[in-house]
């Protein structure tokens, strides 16, 4: 039945919008320690991804074969509240993957350099929700290994009064997405991830 009729108002249901949506991420959480926070998103894109293709030519004939699939990054524009600070988060996210400022060279903790391990356990697991009408979640898509690879912590400016909005990048393994139907697809297997965020590896 199209999401339009009004023949039994039970079973009709909105489409998904695109402004009801929350992201979190679960190693990252409020100053009380209550829980993940529920980041101040303003936008966010949805994972993607890309199949790469060959060619084989015979005669005047061109055929393609699907290749390798690459997952695309994702990104998220961020307002920055005073409580909890996103920029000092997000820096302190930098330290826990791994990276050191320059220090003395004999001091073994400015040694360090990032690892994947760290990146992706100082965000833990990524989730991208979509609620309907009533802020119940109807699609949720995860991201595998998730990791920042670029934030930019916005521009000032005399002439705006518009909220500070922070840029951030992030890549991931691959993205399992869930419904509230029971439907899901991409699954995965935790125990086979290339790097457990349970195990801190």
């Amino acid at each position: 039945m199209p999401f339009w009729s009004e023949a039994h108002e039970s079973t009709t249901k909105d489409p998904k919008r695109k402004f009801r949506f929350q992201v979190s991420f679960s190693n990252i959480v409020d100053p009380n320690g209550n829980g993940p926070i529920l980041w101040y998103a303003k936008t966010v894109s949805k994972p993607s991804f890309q199949i790469a293709t060959t060619e084989h030519k015979y005669l005047n004939h061109t055929f393609y074969y699907p290749g390798s699939v690459t997952w695309q990054d994702v990104t998220l524009a961020l307002v920055d509240p005073v409580v909890p600070d996103v920029s000092i988060t997000l820096a302190r996210l930098l330290e826990q993957s791994g990276y050191r400022i320059p220090g003395n060279a004999v001091d073994e903790a400015s040694l360090g350099t990032l690892s994947k391990g760290n990146a992706v356990g100082a965000l833990g697991q990524v989730a991208i929700v979509q609620l309907d009408g009533d802020g119940v979640p109807i699609e949720t898509w995860t991201l595998w290994n998730g990791f920042i690879t670029e934030v930019k912590f916005g521009d000032l400016e005399y002439g705006s009064d518009d909220l500070l909005q922070l840029d951030v990048t992030l890549k991931y393994d691959w993205a399992r997405i869930e419904t509230t139907a029971g439907q899901s697809a991409l699954n995965g297997d935790s125990s086979q991830a290339a790097f457990n965020i349970a195990s801190g590896t």
